[in-house]
Parts: structure tokens; C-alpha cells; sequence
């Protein structure tokens, strides 16, 4: 994981200055030396190299020797595979792996529920509404049918003043299902983030 972040990183800081785009700009279209670019660009040549390096050490460009100069170029390949991989659907969430993804949902249950779990108001806020319902969510096994009956008894224990906002609460945000007319209530199987 500490690799994926570190490349991460690494891939972005190369490309985080505008004059560093404009660089790799120029080289997707050819090869040039740092003279070339620093007059296009109107940066001093010192400038250039600096930029040059960053690119260089991230595997973005490269030179090759002729005559007097270096030419650079644009490591296409590598630009693009770093970024299929590095900015897959698969990879983005390790970034992730050491941060406490509860901890919201932690803040919103200490200021919302009391020491038995029990919800002591009602936010206005939708997400923090969401997290409520996730907890009294859990009170509901999965598989079971339960009639309104038994639905709002078990809200009860959790918000007596209002159990009937806590019930839409959770069909609306898709964590319960029910039939229609008054039938049974039953957890989703999946589960909306």
C-alpha cells in the first residue's frame, strides 16, 4: 500500500505545475533540447532542467545524446500505463487501507445516541440521518421478514417520538425493502454507501 502511495504521489507531484504540462505538451509532439523548450516556453534554461528532472524521475521523459545537447522525449508508454494502473478502479481505494473509515460515523453516533445506542434527536443533515439508519439497521437480521408491527417496535427501542420517520428513513435510503399496502419489511442484501 505504502508503494501504491508513494508512486501516487510521485506520478502527481510530476505532473502538479503547469509549466511541467506544458513540457510534457511539447514533447507529445517531438523531441527537443532544453534551449528549444526554455525559448518556447520563455523559462531560463535552469528552469528547464529543473522541470526536466522531476519528469525524468518520475519515468515520464527521457534523453538521448546528440551532438552538444540532450534530446528529450516523451515516454508515452510509460505515461499511459503508469496511469491505467495507478488511477485504477482497483488501486485508488488502497490508498485508503490505514485511515479509519468509521470514524464519521463514530462522531455522528456519539452526538446522536446515547450510552445504550438509543438516538436522542434526529439530524437535518442527510448523511448524518444515513449513519443513524445504518445503526438501527443493524437491530434487523438479514433474510428475515418482519411485519410493520414488529418494525416499529423495534424502532421504538431506538426513537419512540418517532419511529415512522426512522421506518420511511430506511426504505427511502434503500436499506430495507417492503411490500406494498402494509406487507413485510426485510434488510437489502446490498447495502447503499
Amino acid at each position: 500500500m505504502e508503494d501504491i502511495s508513494a508512486e501516487l504521489l510521485g506520478f502527481f507531484k510530476a505532473l502538479a505545475d503547469e509549466n511541467r504540462l506544458k513540457i510534457i505538451g511539447l514533447l507529445a509532439q517531438g523531441e527537443y533540447a532544453v534551449e528549444q523548450i526554455a525559448e518556447i516556453l520563455n523559462l531560463s534554461p535552469s528552469t528547464v532542467s529543473h522541470h526536466l528532472s522531476k519528469l525524468s524521475k518520475a519515468g515520464l521523459v527521457s534523453a538521448r545524446p546528440e551532438s552538444y545537447y540532450n534530446m528529450y522525449h516523451l515516454e508515452t508508454g510509460v505515461l499511459e500505463s503508469m496511469s491505467q494502473r495507478l488511477l485504477a478502479r482497483e488501486t485508488m481505494p488502497a490508498v485508503t487501507a490505514d485511515v479509519d473509515m468509521d470514524a464519521y460515523d463514530r462522531k455522528v453516533l456519539k452526538t446522536f445516541c446515547d450510552a445504550e445506542g438509543r438516538l436522542i434527536g434526529l439530524p437535518a443533515q442527510r448523511k448524518k440521518f444515513e449513519v443513524l439508519l445504518r445503526h438501527v439497521s443493524k437491530a434487523f437480521k438479514p433474510g428475515v421478514r418482519y411485519k410493520e408491527k414488529q418494525v416499529k417496535e423495534i424502532l421504538s427501542f431506538y426513537f419512540p417520538d418517532d419511529t415512522t420517520t426512522l421506518r420511511r428513513g430506511l426504505i427511502d435510503h434503500k436499506i430495507m425493502e417492503r411490500e406494498g399496502g402494509g406487507g413485510e419489511y426485510w434488510l437489502r442484501e446490498e447495502q447503499p454507501e
